[in-house]
């Protein structure tokens, strides 16, 4: 899939009300493996990339884990 589509899909989820991105959410974090940077407690995996693209990517729906943090930024 071409990465045109995909962010096209991403900014679509964002626009449609749907969770916007992993940052915000309580299952996403950072890893300490300089391969795979970024990490979904959910759904148990790193990737190189905000795990929600590589779910859209592979189920072409966005994530149902996606639980908002409660923590605000400071």
């Amino acid at each position: 899939m071409p990465v045109l589509y995909l962010r096209w899909q991403f900014m679509h989820i964002e626009s449609a009300g749907k969770p916007p991105a992993c940052n915000d959410c309580i299952h996403y974090y950072i890893t300490h493996d300089a391969s795979f940077r970024y990490g979904c407690r959910a759904l148990d995996f790193k990737s190189q990339r905000l795990p929600v693209l590589d779910v859209v990517e592979a189920s072409g729906q966005p994530c149902h884990y996606y639980q908002k943090n409660k923590r605000g930024r400071k």
